[in-house]
């Protein structure tokens, strides 16, 4: 008879990430002796680029992602990062109509609830220091994973020291250091190394695709004041039908911004600052001078990076027992919901609440028991979020077209009225826009598009009849009083209450 183990898991995590990071607290809060690694160094050193190359990315943080990290029961940590957050309560339309500048507030939500436009070095940072603080994990910076077996549960990795001169002979290869492991999660983003050595093992589906958009940050300073310059409580937008530019709240009150478009816009605009200036002032007016100066404008587009986006979808999300790949490693997802962040940290609950299920952590569990039903809890977690994860990044493409556009178009503005008026006034009806049922719930995503398409065909047939409804009575009325109404009439008064529905300037 098999007797239960004392030993505790060895869990090494690639990436150190906020994604990994929160992996780890998961782990380590489950007597797991945890070890992570990570290419950078200490993120929590400012002089440290970021893989993207920019210095200054903002998230928001929504329900998904808090969720996930309040079940890390680290609430000082919670506290820590929500108090540096700024929430951000719905849209802010930016256009230009007759040489007026205008703005235009869409609410995010009919119950005032808000996604949190955070710090991405102040939300890792606070991981990291949580982690630093916990006994049984061990941090190595500056570390790359070059191999994997996950037959024999053994990774390889480099360790360089910052400014070493690498070693002469043998193809100046730096020397690799063994570690073993129970499992490994791979959090170590798109271009994942971890996702590479484990497709040598496992029979992976994988679509990886780059839209053609670029992108570039900016920055709009605080004011001579040292205040906002616009609205720090909303995400703003610059649509431009085939571009958009974008804003978003930091903490020192700034904006950091990013510019999204095809790649030939790019190649047009990096010929001439005048062409720069003209192109802002046509598709993003009031930005330059009035947020941005040109000389600025024109430093930080020449100096910046000017960066792809890609989406990637795999399956499965782990080989066996022995490894399983969370956040952009798994699906990267384009940035329109802003939800890659909240997916990769909701990946670290739902594969957590999995081991748990499956009893990876009993305590009369032994090491070949622990190992069966690491491989079944891992199943299940790829079975549940490839699934999501899919539907996510398919729901991020659709976003962008909505963002850079469709957040201007009438009909857009008459179904958000319609579904917000049926949340708020009917609420036991359970209708809810499909962006509140993505940012401020934790409904399975692939559950989202259900639902939404569910409540798309019913407000179809709805306005269907309201239509058919509408178009008897005139003809009624026109019948029996032709002197007084025509249909004509009746139509025009219609449309005039509906315009009424979704005036400039409101939600």
């Amino acid at each position: 008879m098999a007797q239960p183990s004392s030993r505790k898991q060895k869990v090494v995590i690639v990436g150190a990430g906020p994604v990994g990071s929160l992996a780890a607290l998961y782990a380590a809060a489950r007597g797991d002796d945890v070890e992570l690694y990570e290419l950078r160094g200490d993120l929590r050193d400012p002089d440290i680029i970021p893989l993207n190359f920019t210095k200054s990315i903002n998230l928001a943080l929504s329900e998904r992602g808090i969720t996930s990290m309040r079940s890390s029961n680290r609430e000082s940590m919670i506290h820590k990062v929500l108090d540096e957050s700024i929430p951000m309560h719905g849209r802010m339309i930016h256009g230009r109509d007759s040489g007026k500048l205008w703005e235009d507030a869409q609410q995010y939500d009919v119950h005032g609830r808000a996604i949190n436009a955070v710090d991405r070095g102040a939300l890792n940072n606070a991981l990291l220091d949580e982690l630093e603080s916990t006994p049984n994990v061990k941090m190595y910076f500056n570390h790359k994973l070059t191999g994997a077996d996950f037959r024999t549960n053994k990774a390889w990795f480099e360790r360089r020291t910052p400014g070493e001169t690498p070693p002469s002979g043998s193809g100046n290869r730096v020397p690799e250091i063994e570690v073993d492991f129970d499992y490994l999660i791979g959090a170590d983003g798109a271009h994942s190394a971890s996702r590479y050595h484990m497709m040598k093992f496992s029979r992976v589906d994988y679509q990886q695709e780059y839209i053609d958009t670029l992108w570039c940050e900016f920055r709009i300073p605080p004011s001579e004041t040292g205040d906002f310059r616009i609205s720090p409580n909303h995400l703003h937008i610059w649509p431009g039908k085939e571009f958009m530019f974008i804003a978003i709240p930091s903490a020192d009150k700034s904006f950091t911004c990013t510019l999204f478009a095809p790649a030939i816009h790019y190649a047009q605009l990096t010929d001439s600052s005048e062409d720069l200036l003209e192109f802002f002032d046509l598709h993003f007016p009031g930005v330059c001078p009035n947020l941005i100066t040109p000389e600025a404008l024109h430093e930080q587009f020449t100096i910046n990076p000017h960066l792809p986006l890609i989406s990637i979808k795999c399956k499965p999300h782990h080989y066996g027992s022995s490894v399983v790949i969370v956040g952009d490693a798994a699906h990267a997802v384009l940035p329109f919901y802003g939800q890659g962040l909240n997916a990769g940290l909701e990946d670290i609950r739902i594969l957590f609440e999995s081991l748990d299920q499956h009893g990876v952590y009993d305590l009369d569990a032994t090491l070949e028991s622990r190992s069966q039903s690491r491989e079944i809890a891992f199943q299940a977690y790829t079975d549940q979020r490839s699934a999501d994860t899919h539907a996510i990044n398919d729901l991020s493409k659709q976003n962008y077209l909505e963002m850079r556009w469709g957040v201007k178009l009438p009909l857009y503005r008459l179904r958000k009225t319609i579904e917000e008026s049926l949340d708020r006034h009917f609420p036991s009806l359970g209708w809810q826009t499909q962006y509140a049922r993505v940012s401020f719930s934790n409904q399975r995503y692939s559950e989202v598009i259900t639902a939404v398409h569910r409540q798309g065909r019913l407000l179809g047939y709805g306005l269907v009849s309201a239509l058919v409804s509408a178009a008897a009575a005139a003809s009624i009325l026109a019948w029996k009083y032709p002197d007084s109404f025509s249909p004509f009439s009746v139509l025009q008064s219609s449309l005039r209450r509906l315009g009424g529905l979704f005036p400039r300037g409101t939600a």
